[in-house]
Protein backbone atom coordinates (compact mmCIF):
# COMPACT_ATOMS: atom_id res chain seq x y z
CA UNK A 1 0.00 0.00 0.00
CA UNK A 2 1.10 3.29 -0.82
CA UNK A 3 1.83 5.70 2.20
CA UNK A 4 -1.12 8.13 2.42
CA UNK A 5 -0.59 11.47 1.30
CA UNK A 6 2.52 10.26 -1.09
CA UNK A 7 1.34 12.07 -4.23
CA UNK A 8 3.74 10.73 -7.07
CA UNK A 9 5.10 13.05 -9.59
CA UNK A 10 5.54 11.90 -12.70
CA UNK A 11 8.53 13.08 -14.36
CA UNK A 12 9.73 13.61 -17.77
CA UNK A 13 11.91 10.29 -18.45
CA UNK A 14 8.31 8.12 -17.19
CA UNK A 15 6.97 9.95 -20.01
CA UNK A 16 5.82 8.54 -23.90
CA UNK A 17 6.62 11.61 -25.61
CA UNK A 18 3.93 11.08 -28.82
CA UNK A 19 1.18 10.55 -26.58
CA UNK A 20 2.33 13.67 -24.81
CA UNK A 21 2.42 16.17 -27.39
CA UNK A 22 -0.66 14.94 -29.82
CA UNK A 23 -3.45 14.96 -26.83
CA UNK A 24 -1.20 18.02 -25.37
CA UNK A 25 -2.14 20.19 -27.83
CA UNK A 26 -6.40 19.38 -28.06
CA UNK A 27 -6.18 19.95 -23.88
CA UNK A 28 -4.20 23.15 -24.54
CA UNK A 29 -6.52 24.51 -26.80
CA UNK A 30 -9.90 23.39 -24.84
CA UNK A 31 -8.47 24.82 -21.86
CA UNK A 32 -8.13 28.76 -23.95
CA UNK A 33 -11.12 28.55 -25.79
CA UNK A 34 -13.02 27.83 -21.83
CA UNK A 35 -11.43 30.65 -20.42
CA UNK A 36 -11.02 33.56 -22.65
CA UNK A 37 -13.65 35.28 -22.03
CA UNK A 38 -12.64 35.97 -18.57
CA UNK A 39 -9.44 36.96 -19.94
CA UNK A 40 -10.99 39.34 -22.08
CA UNK A 41 -13.00 41.08 -18.98
CA UNK A 42 -9.54 41.18 -16.89
CA UNK A 43 -7.88 43.08 -19.89
CA UNK A 44 -10.77 45.44 -20.06
CA UNK A 45 -11.38 46.06 -16.36
CA UNK A 46 -7.50 46.86 -16.28
CA UNK A 47 -6.97 49.22 -19.06
CA UNK A 48 -10.21 51.54 -18.08
CA UNK A 49 -9.60 54.20 -16.00
CA UNK A 50 -11.03 53.98 -12.69
CA UNK A 51 -14.46 52.10 -13.26
CA UNK A 52 -15.30 54.67 -16.30
CA UNK A 53 -17.17 51.76 -18.09
CA UNK A 54 -17.15 48.85 -15.72
CA UNK A 55 -18.21 48.70 -12.06
CA UNK A 56 -16.70 44.98 -12.18
CA UNK A 57 -16.49 41.22 -13.16
CA UNK A 58 -20.25 40.68 -13.87
CA UNK A 59 -21.70 44.08 -14.51
CA UNK A 60 -18.80 43.70 -17.35
CA UNK A 61 -19.59 40.37 -18.82
CA UNK A 62 -23.48 41.47 -18.60
CA UNK A 63 -22.60 44.77 -20.50
CA UNK A 64 -20.44 43.00 -23.16
CA UNK A 65 -23.33 40.20 -23.65
CA UNK A 66 -25.92 42.72 -24.26
CA UNK A 67 -24.33 45.12 -26.68
CA UNK A 68 -22.17 42.93 -28.34
CA UNK A 69 -23.24 39.39 -28.08
CA UNK A 70 -20.99 36.03 -27.65
CA UNK A 71 -18.78 37.21 -29.88
CA UNK A 72 -17.69 39.78 -28.40
CA UNK A 73 -16.39 37.65 -25.47
CA UNK A 74 -14.30 35.83 -27.85
CA UNK A 75 -12.61 38.70 -29.76
CA UNK A 76 -9.77 38.58 -30.60
CA UNK A 77 -9.75 34.56 -29.77
CA UNK A 78 -8.33 33.75 -33.37
CA UNK A 79 -5.17 35.20 -33.26
CA UNK A 80 -4.53 33.59 -29.22
CA UNK A 81 -5.01 29.97 -30.64
CA UNK A 82 -1.23 30.68 -31.90
CA UNK A 83 -0.14 30.38 -28.32
CA UNK A 84 -0.51 26.90 -28.68
CA UNK A 85 2.66 26.97 -29.72
CA UNK A 86 4.06 28.64 -26.54
CA UNK A 87 2.02 26.13 -24.50
CA UNK A 88 4.14 23.56 -25.90
CA UNK A 89 7.23 25.12 -25.39
CA UNK A 90 6.18 25.85 -22.14
CA UNK A 91 5.85 22.79 -20.91
CA UNK A 92 8.60 21.09 -22.48
CA UNK A 93 10.42 23.84 -21.01
CA UNK A 94 9.05 22.94 -17.41
CA UNK A 95 9.78 19.44 -17.99
CA UNK A 96 13.24 19.74 -19.24
CA UNK A 97 14.49 22.06 -16.70
CA UNK A 98 12.71 20.50 -13.66
CA UNK A 99 15.00 17.23 -14.88
CA UNK A 100 18.12 19.47 -15.14
CA UNK A 101 17.91 20.31 -11.50
CA UNK A 102 16.90 17.38 -10.18
CA UNK A 103 21.22 16.76 -10.58
CA UNK A 104 21.67 19.18 -8.20
CA UNK A 105 18.95 19.47 -6.06
CA UNK A 106 16.58 17.10 -4.97
CA UNK A 107 13.95 19.46 -3.60
CA UNK A 108 10.90 19.28 -5.05
CA UNK A 109 10.52 23.17 -4.51
CA UNK A 110 13.62 23.95 -5.91
CA UNK A 111 12.48 22.10 -8.95
CA UNK A 112 9.37 24.05 -9.27
CA UNK A 113 10.64 27.37 -8.64
CA UNK A 114 13.24 27.11 -11.30
CA UNK A 115 11.48 24.83 -13.71
CA UNK A 116 8.68 27.16 -14.17
CA UNK A 117 10.34 30.31 -14.14
CA UNK A 118 12.24 28.74 -16.82
CA UNK A 119 8.97 27.85 -18.91
CA UNK A 120 7.41 31.27 -18.29
CA UNK A 121 10.02 32.98 -19.91
CA UNK A 122 10.51 30.61 -22.72
CA UNK A 123 6.58 31.15 -23.46
CA UNK A 124 6.60 34.84 -23.09
CA UNK A 125 9.16 35.33 -25.55
CA UNK A 126 6.73 33.24 -28.00
CA UNK A 127 3.42 34.83 -26.62
CA UNK A 128 3.93 38.56 -26.12
CA UNK A 129 3.45 39.43 -29.84
CA UNK A 130 0.06 37.49 -30.20
CA UNK A 131 -1.20 38.66 -26.73
CA UNK A 132 -0.02 42.36 -27.76
CA UNK A 133 -2.39 42.25 -31.05
CA UNK A 134 -5.41 39.79 -29.78
CA UNK A 135 -5.36 42.37 -26.53
CA UNK A 136 -5.83 45.29 -29.14
CA UNK A 137 -8.86 43.05 -30.57
CA UNK A 138 -9.78 42.79 -26.86
CA UNK A 139 -10.75 46.36 -26.42
CA UNK A 140 -12.20 46.91 -29.49
CA UNK A 141 -16.21 47.01 -29.14
CA UNK A 142 -17.46 49.22 -25.87
CA UNK A 143 -13.36 48.82 -25.24
CA UNK A 144 -11.98 50.99 -28.66
CA UNK A 145 -11.80 54.26 -27.05
CA UNK A 146 -9.05 53.05 -24.33
CA UNK A 147 -6.89 51.47 -26.92
CA UNK A 148 -4.17 53.34 -29.99
CA UNK A 149 -5.61 51.37 -32.51
CA UNK A 150 -9.20 50.59 -33.64
CA UNK A 151 -10.43 48.30 -36.75
CA UNK A 152 -11.28 50.42 -39.63
CA UNK A 153 -14.92 49.72 -40.36
CA UNK A 154 -14.82 48.36 -44.11
CA UNK A 155 -18.42 47.95 -46.39
CA UNK A 156 -18.64 44.08 -47.86
CA UNK A 157 -19.79 44.64 -51.72
CA UNK A 158 -22.67 42.04 -51.96
CA UNK A 159 -23.09 40.10 -48.82
CA UNK A 160 -24.11 41.10 -45.28
CA UNK A 161 -21.58 38.14 -43.58
CA UNK A 162 -18.94 40.04 -41.11
CA UNK A 163 -16.01 40.98 -41.51
CA UNK A 164 -13.61 37.40 -40.75
CA UNK A 165 -11.71 37.63 -37.79
CA UNK A 166 -8.14 37.10 -39.63
CA UNK A 167 -9.06 40.49 -41.84
CA UNK A 168 -9.54 42.76 -38.43
CA UNK A 169 -5.89 40.79 -36.92
CA UNK A 170 -4.54 41.85 -40.53
CA UNK A 171 -6.06 45.28 -39.95
CA UNK A 172 -4.77 45.68 -35.94
CA UNK A 173 -0.93 44.27 -37.28
CA UNK A 174 -0.56 46.55 -39.85
CA UNK A 175 -1.40 49.28 -37.64
CA UNK A 176 0.74 48.14 -34.30
CA UNK A 177 4.02 47.86 -37.13
CA UNK A 178 2.95 51.61 -38.82
CA UNK A 179 2.86 53.15 -35.52
CA UNK A 180 6.06 51.08 -33.73
CA UNK A 181 7.44 48.81 -35.84
CA UNK A 182 9.22 45.19 -34.80
CA UNK A 183 9.65 46.33 -31.41
CA UNK A 184 5.50 47.67 -30.96
CA UNK A 185 5.08 43.63 -30.95
CA UNK A 186 7.29 42.91 -27.97
CA UNK A 187 5.31 46.54 -26.05
CA UNK A 188 5.27 45.35 -22.61
CA UNK A 189 7.28 42.68 -22.65
CA UNK A 190 9.60 43.40 -19.51
CA UNK A 191 6.27 44.03 -17.99
CA UNK A 192 5.07 40.81 -18.86
CA UNK A 193 8.27 38.61 -17.76
CA UNK A 194 7.82 40.67 -14.32
CA UNK A 195 4.44 39.39 -13.97
CA UNK A 196 4.13 35.81 -15.38
CA UNK A 197 7.69 34.18 -14.43
CA UNK A 198 6.89 35.07 -10.75
CA UNK A 199 3.96 33.96 -11.23
CA UNK A 200 4.91 30.73 -12.86
CA UNK A 201 7.34 29.96 -10.32
CA UNK A 202 4.83 30.51 -7.22
CA UNK A 203 2.09 28.49 -9.06
CA UNK A 204 4.22 25.37 -9.46
CA UNK A 205 5.40 25.05 -5.92
CA UNK A 206 2.30 25.92 -4.19
CA UNK A 207 0.68 23.77 -6.18
CA UNK A 208 2.57 20.71 -4.41
CA UNK A 209 2.85 22.34 -1.21
CA UNK A 210 -1.27 22.22 -1.35
CA UNK A 211 -1.77 18.94 -3.04
CA UNK A 212 0.48 17.16 -0.13
CA UNK A 213 -1.12 19.62 2.46
CA UNK A 214 -4.75 18.22 1.28
CA UNK A 215 -3.61 14.42 0.66
CA UNK A 216 -3.19 13.96 4.37
CA UNK A 217 -6.78 15.52 5.39
CA UNK A 218 -8.52 13.43 2.26
CA UNK A 219 -9.87 10.37 3.36
CA UNK A 220 -8.06 7.30 2.47
CA UNK A 221 -9.94 6.25 -0.96
CA UNK A 222 -9.74 9.53 -1.95
CA UNK A 223 -8.39 9.94 -5.89
CA UNK A 224 -5.18 12.09 -6.07
CA UNK A 225 -6.17 13.52 -9.17
CA UNK A 226 -9.41 15.46 -6.88
CA UNK A 227 -7.25 16.50 -4.38
CA UNK A 228 -4.74 17.70 -7.38
CA UNK A 229 -8.01 19.76 -8.96
CA UNK A 230 -8.67 21.52 -5.12
CA UNK A 231 -5.07 22.35 -5.01
CA UNK A 232 -4.65 24.49 -8.09
CA UNK A 233 -7.09 26.49 -7.73
CA UNK A 234 -5.79 27.56 -4.26
CA UNK A 235 -2.47 28.04 -6.14
CA UNK A 236 -3.51 29.93 -8.57
CA UNK A 237 -5.40 32.50 -6.44
CA UNK A 238 -2.30 32.89 -4.22
CA UNK A 239 -0.08 33.20 -7.09
CA UNK A 240 -2.83 35.38 -8.63
CA UNK A 241 -3.20 37.71 -5.88
CA UNK A 242 1.21 38.11 -5.27
CA UNK A 243 1.57 39.33 -9.15
CA UNK A 244 -1.74 41.07 -9.74
CA UNK A 245 0.33 44.89 -9.52
CA UNK A 246 2.22 43.74 -12.32
CA UNK A 247 -0.11 42.19 -14.27
CA UNK A 248 -2.03 45.54 -14.19
CA UNK A 249 1.05 47.86 -15.18
CA UNK A 250 1.74 44.83 -18.46
CA UNK A 251 -2.51 45.61 -19.55
CA UNK A 252 -1.50 49.43 -19.16
CA UNK A 253 1.90 49.09 -21.29
CA UNK A 254 0.60 46.60 -23.96
CA UNK A 255 -2.87 48.47 -24.80
CA UNK A 256 -1.60 52.11 -23.94
CA UNK A 257 1.24 52.22 -25.74
CA UNK A 258 3.53 53.09 -22.78
CA UNK A 259 7.20 52.24 -22.80
CA UNK A 260 8.07 52.76 -19.27
CA UNK A 261 6.90 50.29 -16.35
CA UNK A 262 8.36 52.25 -13.74
CA UNK A 263 6.66 55.34 -14.82
CA UNK A 264 3.29 53.59 -15.49
CA UNK A 265 3.21 52.15 -11.88
CA UNK A 266 4.11 55.81 -10.64
CA UNK A 267 0.96 56.80 -12.42
CA UNK A 268 -1.34 54.40 -11.44
CA UNK A 269 -0.46 54.12 -8.04
CA UNK A 270 -0.88 58.70 -8.20
CA UNK A 271 -4.41 58.10 -9.98
CA UNK A 272 -6.17 55.38 -7.91
CA UNK A 273 -4.59 54.76 -4.88
CA UNK A 274 -3.57 51.06 -3.34
CA UNK A 275 -6.26 49.86 -5.13
CA UNK A 276 -4.78 50.14 -8.30
CA UNK A 277 -3.07 46.53 -7.17
CA UNK A 278 -6.61 45.05 -6.93
CA UNK A 279 -7.75 46.47 -10.74
CA UNK A 280 -8.98 43.01 -12.30
CA UNK A 281 -8.35 40.64 -9.78
CA UNK A 282 -11.18 39.18 -9.32
CA UNK A 283 -11.82 38.63 -12.96
CA UNK A 284 -7.92 37.03 -12.87
CA UNK A 285 -8.78 34.69 -10.00
CA UNK A 286 -12.18 33.85 -11.47
CA UNK A 287 -10.65 33.01 -14.61
CA UNK A 288 -7.89 31.21 -12.73
CA UNK A 289 -10.12 29.04 -11.22
CA UNK A 290 -11.38 27.06 -14.11
CA UNK A 291 -8.32 27.43 -16.01
CA UNK A 292 -6.51 25.86 -12.83
CA UNK A 293 -8.61 23.17 -12.67
CA UNK A 294 -8.65 22.38 -16.03
CA UNK A 295 -5.11 22.72 -16.06
CA UNK A 296 -4.23 20.15 -13.66
CA UNK A 297 -7.13 17.86 -14.52
CA UNK A 298 -6.21 17.94 -18.17
CA UNK A 299 -2.42 17.79 -17.19
CA UNK A 300 -1.93 15.19 -14.43
CA UNK A 301 -4.62 13.11 -16.84
CA UNK A 302 -2.41 13.81 -19.98
CA UNK A 303 0.96 12.88 -18.00
CA UNK A 304 -1.24 9.77 -16.89
CA UNK A 305 -2.20 8.77 -19.94
CA UNK A 306 1.20 9.17 -22.00
CA UNK A 307 2.96 7.32 -19.40
CA UNK A 308 5.24 4.64 -20.68
CA UNK A 309 3.43 1.29 -20.76
CA UNK A 310 5.79 -0.73 -18.46
CA UNK A 311 5.13 2.07 -15.23
CA UNK A 312 1.67 2.03 -15.79
CA UNK A 313 0.90 -0.97 -13.06
CA UNK A 314 3.28 1.03 -10.72
CA UNK A 315 1.37 4.24 -9.81
CA UNK A 316 -1.46 4.27 -8.04
CA UNK A 317 -3.47 7.55 -8.45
Amino acid sequence: MQQKGAIQIIEWEDLDKRKFYSLGVFMTLTTRATVYPASLIRTRLQVQKGKALYSGTFDAFFKILRTEGVRGLYRGFMVNTFNLVSGQAYITTYELVRKYVSHYSPSNTVKSVVAGGAASLVAQTITVPIDVVSQHLMMQGQGEHLTRFKVKPKMMLTTAKRKPSFGQTRDITVQIFAADGFRGFYRGYVASLLTYIPNSAVWWPFYHYYAEKLSLLAPSGCPHLIVQAVAGPMAAATASTITNPMDVVRARVQVEGRSSVTETFKQLLAEEGIWMMTKGLSARIISSTPTSVLIVVGYETLKRLSLRSELIETRHW
